[in-house]
């Protein structure tokens, strides 16, 4: 029996209404998608590792004890996270054609991916910051960047970022939801689930703009505005050697943040022609969600010296660890 034909529910005022959301996955491609799963569980795998293993070495390292690699090791549990969120059910609707999902299930993963989304824009700006004091004002850098500013920092940006995405499901979930129930994407997007809305959604669409557009849009201009100013102070250095070492400990940075930012509006761009070519908003959305994550680990591992001899060491460490020595199993008599 084909589930979206059982979900609706007649209630007292005779009105369809829904109790689960089905979605269908790639739209125009749903009988060979499941071909893509191969290449999207091998980027999950990818951004797990890695992120993983970027965590533990800088948390295992002493010499990378420093604002700039705590930041990186926060950005790597946001990419965790943010993989996680989506991945699984994406696998799930492509290998076992699990798409069905409950309404509460669809809000929770609406707000959560809202949440990391934004999380990870917040902590480029700190990284983007850390860097301008280092770099514009480096005599004042262990006054200002000190582990109570890491902490409130990241704490602002947490509180912010789990606050003002409150509204994005609890908006959605005002929504009054009939008869059609299939969306035409791998996840809950807040602009895939509101459109199946029977009533209006103007206030829906009011915020989603308010947080692209305010919320990551300040984030953006700030980001920017601090390498505008870097780039200038460290033009008007006059030893060419500083002028290297300066913009070699920002490139991996800047890499990463101009990918995320030209991602978003390349992503924003896209649903503009949504009605023509369906199929490229989706795929750039969920491809935005699983590819900085897998990216961000490799860019800093290739550009950051540091780190490279962090991973050596912790695999020396790992080697050389008295927990892989089993010979104190020969004290032991059966």
């Amino acid at each position: 029996m084909d589930i979206s034909t059982t979900v609706p529910t007649v209630t007292n005022s005779s009105s369809l209404h829904i109790s689960q959301f089905i979605l269908m996955g790639l739209p125009g491609i749903h009988e060979w998608q499941h071909w893509l799963s191969l290449p999207l569980a091998l980027l999950y795998l990818l951004a797990l590792a890695a992120n993983l293993l970027i965590f533990i070495t800088i948390q295992h390292e002493p010499t990378l004890h420093e604002p700039m690699y705590r930041f990186l090791a926060i950005l790597a549990l946001v990419d965790i996270g943010l993989a996680t969120t989506i991945m699984p059910k994406i696998m799930a609707i492509f290998w076992f054609d699990a798409k069905a999902i409950s309404l509460p299930e669809c809000f929770a993963q609406m707000y959560v991916i809202h949440c990391f989304f934004c999380m990870e824009s917040g902590i480029f700006l700190c990284m983007a910051v850390d860097r301008y004091v280092a770099i514009c004002h480096p005599l004042r850098y262990p006054s200002i960047v000190t582990t109570a500013f890491m902490v409130k920092v990241t704490g602002f940006m947490v509180l912010r970022n789990s606050l003002l995405t409150i509204p994005v499901p609890v908006l959605a979930a005002q929504r009054l939801y009939c008869s059609k129930n299939e969306i035409d994407h791998c996840l809950c997007s807040n602009l895939g689930v509101i459109s199946l809305a029977c009533d209006d959604i103007t206030v829906n669409k009011f915020y989603q703009l308010f947080l692209a557009w305010v919320l990551v849009g300040s984030d953006m201009a700030l980001v920017f505005s601090s390498y505008v100013l870097i780039l200038h102070t460290v033009l008007k250095l006059n030893s060419a050697e500083a002028m290297s070492k300066a913009l070699s400990t920002c490139s991996s940075h800047l890499i990463l943040i101009l990918f995320f930012y030209s991602g978003i509006i390349v992503v924003s761009v896209t649903h503009l022609v949504k009605e023509k070519i369906p199929l490229i908003p989706v795929l750039l959305n969920v491809l935005h969600n699983i590819i900085p994550p897998a990216l961000n680990p490799m860019v800093y591992a290739l550009r950051m010296g540091e780190l490279r001899l962090g991973f050596q060491r912790l695999l020396w460490w790992l080697k050389n660890c008295p927990l892989s020595n089993l010979s104190f199993l020969s004290h032991y008599r059966y």
